[in-house]
C-alpha cells in the first residue's frame, strides 16, 4: 500500500458532518464527536462543517449545494426499522431526526453529484435510502460477535475487531492495496437486503457485509462498517480511507439531475 506523508496542496473542501440529536444540561442539542472532525481535518486534509439534523428534510438540498462531499458518521442509535419497511419497534436508542435528515441529504447529495461516505450507521442508512434493509445481530445471537461485551472501557471497546476479506477489484481494494484487513467492529445493525446500486467491498468470515461502494452515481457513494476514524495512525488501510474521501471531495463533480433517485 503507498502510504502518503504531507497533506495535499491547495483547496480544501469543505465536508459536511451530520450531527446526532443529543441531550445536554437538559436540553436538547446537536453532537458530533470530535474523533470524525479531527479526521477530516487531519487526514483527508478538508475543512468539516457539522450539518444539525434537528431541521426540515427540504433544506437538504440547500445544504449539499454548500458542502463538497458529505460524511455520515457512527452512532450509538439505531435507525428506526420503520425506515425500511418492517413493522418491529426496533431497538432503543433511536435518533429520528438524524434518520429523517440522512435519508434527505443522501438523496440530495446523489442528485447534486456529490459524494457520500458513510461510518458504521452512516453505511446503514446509505443501504437504507437505497432502498435496502437492515437487521439486528443480536436477535441472531451474532451480536458478540461484532460488539465487545457491554460495560467495557471504550479502549477496549474499540479494540474488539475481526478479520474482512476485501473483494477483488472492489473499490476497497484499490485505495487499500489489501486483500485481507483487521477492523475494529463496534455494532449491532447490520445490512440484511442489500440496496440495488451498491456493491459489496468487504465481508466478515461470518457473512456480514463490510464495506460498500455504488455501482451507478455521478461521484463516489463508499462506506465501511468499521470505524476508521477512530485512532487510524498506524493503521494504513483506514488512513487511506481518508485519504480517499479528501480527493473525491477535491474532484469536480458536476450536478447530476438523471439521477435514479431526483424522483
Amino acid at each position: 500500500m503507498r502510504e502518503r506523508t504531507s497533506q495535499p496542496s491547495g483547496h480544501r473542501p469543505v465536508i459536511g458532518v451530520i450531527a446526532c440529536g443529543r441531550e445536554v444540561e437538559g436540553e436538547p442539542a446537536q453532537a458530533v464527536k470530535h474523533r470524525y472532525l479531527e479526521a477530516v481535518e487531519r487526514h483527508a486534509g478538508a475543512i468539516p462543517l457539522i450539518v444539525p439534523s434537528n431541521q426540515t428534510t427540504s433544506h437538504a438540498a440547500d445544504i449539499v449545494a454548500r458542502l463538497d462531499a458529505l460524511m455520515l458518521t457512527g452512532s450509538n442509535s439505531n435507525i428506526a426499522p420503520r425506515h425500511y419497511g418492517a413493522t418491529h419497534p426496533g431497538e432503543a436508542p433511536t435518533d429520528d431526526g438524524r434518520d429523517d435528515m440522512s435519508q434527505a441529504l443522501i438523496h440530495a447529495a446523489i442528485t447534486a453529484g456529490k459524494p457520500v461516505f458513510g461510518i458504521c450507521r452512516g453505511l446503514q442508512e446509505i443501504n437504507v435510502a437505497l432502498g435496502g434493509t437492515l437487521r439486528d445481530l443480536r436477535t441472531s445471537g451474532s451480536g458478540g460477535v461484532h460488539h465487545a461485551p457491554p460495560g467495557v472501557a471504550l479502549e477496549d471497546m474499540f479494540a474488539f475487531a475481526h478479520p474482512v476479506r476485501v473483494v477483488a477489484g472492489s473499490m476497497l481494494q484499490r485505495f487499500t492495496e489489501r486483500e485481507n484487513l483487521e477492523v475494529n467492529s463496534v455494532h449491532f445493525q447490520a445490512i440484511d437486503r442489500l440496496a440495488k446500486g451498491l456493491t459489496v467491498n468487504a465481508t466478515s468470515a461470518d457473512g456480514i457485509i463490510e464495506a460498500v461502494s455504488a455501482t451507478h452515481t455521478p461521484a463516489p457513494v463508499f462506506a465501511v462498517q468499521w470505524h476508521p476514524e477512530w485512532r487510524p495512525e498506524g493503521r494504513p488501510h483506514d488512513l487511506a480511507f481518508w485519504h480517499y474521501l479528501g480527493e473525491a471531495a477535491r474532484a469536480h463533480y458536476l450536478p447530476a439531475p438523471g439521477s435514479e433517485l431526483t424522483a
